[in-house]
């Protein structure tokens, strides 16, 4: 099932898509819906974020890659991450699949994508197993985790590198069916292929990340979890178009643009 939600009548609603057809519903994916008989096709509505997450969280270094090319550029021995840690990214910064990515006025030119898996979130849930955490997931998405490198080394809790406006473009909707083993990541600047990556060649796994975050944490419909990139992204400019397409998901496509230009 593919959820989708999109703008009707000025009010953000859910709907499941059937072809090139919404069908609209009453209530959501996460509380219980009902379907109306209110369709529409689905090049004629806005899409929104697919969610707007209670707790918005996020794998870092999650990628053998990433993580061994991150460490090329400080001039460190690359170290994979032994735990399973999670971080956070902030709501104000998501945008929906279609609308500009703006890079601050006063940003430096290493403003770079990260092209992300996202498991979202579908029961409330503690204390799972491995073998039960991904019982919980409701479906998957896609994220862009936008990162301007030279605040990312500079700021202490990454406010600005990965929390300005429009730095978490996330779409363009949410897909139940998904076989993650046989997923790729493919990243697209003007149409040029930037990187691609098999999407589950993770260092720790989405089932062992929600297994290790609910022992602490509780996990609540509607939370996302992003998963982390692999390789290493190339910068982004103004008039840049940047693509990430996941298999058996589809394509999340953002502009870029510049303040001020």
């Amino acid at each position: 099932m593919r959820w989708i939600r999109y703008e009707a009548n000025g009010q953000p609603v859910y709907g499941i898509v059937e072809g090139d057809t919404v069908t609209e519903v009453r209530g959501d994916p996460f509380a219980g819906y009902e379907k109306t008989a209110t369709r529409r096709p689905l090049s004629s509505v806005k899409l929104l974020v697919p969610v707007i997450p209670k707790t918005f969280y996020a794998a870092g270094l999650n990628y053998p890659e990433h993580v061994t090319e991150a460490a090329k550029k400080l001039g460190r021995e690359p170290e994979l991450p032994p735990y399973a840690d999670i971080g956070y990214r902030a709501n104000n910064a998501l945008i929906a699949h279609g609308e500009n990515i703006v890079i601050p006025k006063d940003a430096g030119e290493l403003v770079q994508y990260e092209a992300e898996l996202v498991a979202v979130i579908g029961k409330q849930a503690k204390y799972l197993s491995e073998n039960d955490a991904l019982s919980v997931v409701l479906g998957w998405t896609i994220g862009n985790d936008m990162s301007e490198r030279t605040w990312q080394r500079s700021d202490r809790t990454l406010w600005r590198a990965k929390n300005s406006d429009t730095f978490k473009p996330m779409g363009p909707w949410i897909e139940t069916d998904f076989d993650l083993d046989k997923a790729e990541t493919t990243v697209k600047v003007n149409g040029d292929i930037a990187d691609h990556f098999r999407t589950n060649n993770m260092v720790h796994g989405v089932a062992k990340f929600l297994s290790r975050m609910s022992q602490y944490l509780t996990l609540y419909p509607g939370d996302v979890v992003w998963m982390g990139t692999d390789g290493w992204p190339r910068n982004l400019k103004h008039g840049d178009t940047v693509e990430i397409e996941i298999t058996g998901i589809g394509t999340l496509s953002n502009p870029v643009v510049r303040e001020g230009r």
